[in-house]
């Protein structure tokens, strides 16, 4: 499998010097997104590039791969500015997957990832049989052999984005772009399809930048998370390993509202709604686990000791007040009677629970 993706050096495959990304305006203006960045991304690594909403993941991924001119500084491949590489010459170094649906007209998912071949054919476009074979294996390694003879325009978002993927693979790039390459695909095949990639990447030494908004996803599976923190008047770019941007709160401040908060313990995000009420869950296990977060969902406080407890047993749950006991089969049941115990239990006096720790000041 790595055979068919070239480039073997020692050189980094992509970095940026002195970049700063944006949009240009008139003659005297230009809204400057990000600056000054110093990027590397080396063979074998799976970056994911993740950050709110607006703060420039998109802008910064589409300089570097060559299709937004840069504001200033560059962006190199090997040693060549990418600004200035000829097209074909750029598409056979670094492949890019976008989210904007794609009019093939009437083609077959194989046609459409032969269509990665063509920065390597003759000026008719006919594929060898090497051409073919990359496009046989860009295919088996995402999945998407299945898919083969099924028209383009039948599939489904998740399987043709699978199918843009592969076709970006045939290009056999030693830079792999991919801007939300994985946003339509359920959950289990998103993962699925995370871990291809990043398999991808360690046998076959490609370098791959990944934007998404699936942070659980970036932090379970990137090697290094470029971090986009929104400021004024331009965002602030974290590098380093998920763990260790984590424990820096630099990630709780690049998400922080008044309604949410990252949860460091569990490693995502939760809400923070007012508390209602105090509730003691007692018992082991998944289930116990899970009767927490539904207490917690409907905005009471788990505590150790409180005015309402719920026992966690072997299938089944009791709900017990100081006047009355109940059993339940589900969880759901047991949300159904605390609901209607509410009111009862606000009047009841306690203790404020609280306030969530605000993330860590930025270092000065």
């Amino acid at each position: 499998m790595a055979a068919l993706v070239h480039g073997g050096d020692d050189v980094i495959p992509l970095r940026t010097e002195s970049l700063a990304v944006g949009y240009r305006g008139s003659a005297r203006q230009q809204r400057v997104v990000l600056a000054d960045l110093d990027l590397t991304l080396a063979r074998g690594e799976l970056v994911c590039l993740v950050g709110p909403n607006g703060s420039g993941k998109s802008t910064l991924l589409r300089t570097i791969a060559g299709m937004q001119p840069a504001l200033s500084g560059r962006t190199l491949l090997g040693d060549d500015d990418v600004a200035t590489l000829a097209p074909p010459e750029r598409a056979r170094r670094l492949a890019v997957v976008l989210t904007e649906a794609v009019d093939v007209g009437v083609m077959t998912a194989t046609d459409l990832v032969a269509l990665g071949r063509y920065p390597y054919t003759d000026w008719a476009g006919r594929l060898s049989p090497s051409d073919w074979e990359a496009v046989r294996w860009a295919m088996e390694a995402t999945g998407a052999s299945a898919l083969a003879d099924r028209q383009v325009v039948e599939l489904s978002d998740g399987e043709r984005q699978r199918v843009l993927i592969a076709r970006a693979l045939a290009q056999q790039p030693q830079v792999l772009a991919l801007d939300e390459a994985v946003a339509f695909v359920d959950v289990p095949r998103r993962v699925e399809l995370v871990q291809i990639l990043r398999d991808l990447a360690r046998e076959c030494g490609l370098a791959l930048v990944l934007t998404t908004h699936d942070l659980d996803l970036a932090i379970r599976h990137a090697d290094r998370l470029w971090l986009l923190e929104p400021g004024d008047p331009r965002s602030t770019l974290h590098v380093g390993g998920p763990e260790d941007l984590v424990l820096a709160g630099a990630v709780a401040r690049a998400f922080h509202s008044d309604e949410v908060a990252f949860d460091l313990e569990r490693g995502a995000f939760v809400t923070t709604p007012a508390v209602l009420a105090r509730v003691a869950v007692v018992g082991h296990g998944h289930a116990a686990i899970w009767t927490r977060r539904a207490m917690e969902r409907e905005g009471l406080a788990v505590v150790d000791r409180g005015p309402l407890t719920v026992e966690v047993q072997q299938g089944s749950w009791r709900v017990v007040t100081p006047g009355e006991t109940t059993e339940h089969a589900t969880i759901a049941e047991v949300v159904e009677r605390v609901r209607t115990l509410l009111p009862a239990l606000a009047e009841i006096p306690r203790e404020a629970a609280p306030a969530p720790d605000p993330p860590p000041s930025a270092p000065a």
